[in-house]
């Protein structure tokens, strides 16, 4: 039986909702009103929150100074197709996970894997003798040692139970960029991916890739193992029930998870900051390119960065009740 509230109390909460709602949203209406004054209206004391002159010459002097369809077309395109490559990983990970996380139970299969992994190790170590043990030249050299130590981690998550493995997945994430900066640095010099859309593509990818799994994988056990199991009866091969079973039955899941993981690689900075500079940069490289030793122009930089989060409200906006429903997937039975 639902709770019975009064009618001042329903008031009340409603109220508080609404100023919780507009503090939150106040910072990016307070960012629009700005990008609209001049830069003596926006250092003006006290501020001028209506009653100022409104222009658009801060947006006229954005794309002078910035070409911000060429960033947005980059941000589109490593967001993207960063989730698009993600999603094609995640869901074949996510459904081992849910459905099949363990290999073990058949002894053959078993030690076909290990056998396997011992001839990798063994051609790995090989090769490296013959090169006495030198150091790699470029970034390929680098391939014997992650078989040998790369190979058996893989074997050993594909003969055990991998749901363990999803806390150790999460877990990358809390590590700062910066700490494995200058080796990625240095693998896209040798591999000469600066300054290019595929390679920050796949590093926005694999750094969104343990969200994806971990929210695909909660939702995937949410779906009755018998739904798959009685397409099995019916002859649909594992391809099918993934892609005409699975699939369709989560789609507000992977839905809420594909918006999640686009914000993420729309906001990214860090990476696209040192790792692009003009033919991949992103609105995020544009946002603080207006950030000069002269000082913060802070009229220009609130026109700048209403351009760069437009699309991105747009398309939450849009798929706000999509993504209410991925969120809220499997809270009621």
């Amino acid at each position: 039986m639902a709770l019975k509230q009064s009618t001042g109390r329903r008031v009340a909460f409603t109220a508080a909702a609404w100023l919780v709602a507009f503090l939150i949203f106040f910072p990016i209406l307070w960012m629009f009103l700005t990008s609209f004054k001049s830069e003596a209206d926006a250092y003006a004391i006290p501020p001028k929150f209506l009653f100022f002159h409104w222009t658009t010459e801060n947006y006229a002097e954005v794309q002078s100074r910035a070409d911000y369809f060429l960033h947005a077309w980059n941000s589109i395109v490593l967001s993207v197709g960063a989730n698009i490559a993600g999603l094609i990983l995640a869901i074949p990970a996510a459904w081992s996970m849910a459905f099949a996380p363990t290999v073990a139970k058949d002894p053959g299969l078993t030690k076909r894997l290990y056998a396997i992994m011992a001839g990798t190790i063994v051609l790995a170590l090989a090769y490296l003798w013959f090169r006495d043990f030198a150091m790699p030249e470029s970034w390929y050299g680098y391939l014997p040692f992650f078989l040998i130590v790369g190979v058996p981690i893989i074997f050993w998550i594909m003969t055990r139970r991998t749901a363990d493995v999803l806390m150790w997945m999460l877990s990358t994430k809390m590590m700062p960029g910066a700490g494995v900066f200058m080796a990625i640095y240095f693998l896209f010099l040798q591999a000469h991916l600066l300054d290019n859309r595929w390679g920050v593509g796949f590093l926005l990818m694999m750094a969104n890739l343990p969200i994806i799994v971990w929210m695909l994988y909660t939702y995937f056990k949410e779906i009755p193992v018998d739904i798959l199991e009685a397409a099995r009866m019916d002859g649909a091969s594992l391809a099918n029930e993934i892609i005409y079973v699975l699939t369709p039955m989560a789609v507000p899941g992977i839905a809420s998870t594909m918006l999640l993981s686009i914000i993420l690689s729309w906001n990214e900075a860090f990476w696209t900051l040192n790792l692009t500079n003009v033919n991949a940069a992103p609105l995020t490289n544009m946002i603080a390119s207006f950030s000069s030793p002269e000082g913060d122009f802070w009229a220009l930089l609130s026109a700048a960065s209403v351009l760069a989060i437009a699309p991105i409200l747009v398309l939450g906006w849009f798929s706000q009740k999509q993504l209410v429903r991925g969120l809220t997937f499997g809270a009621v039975k």
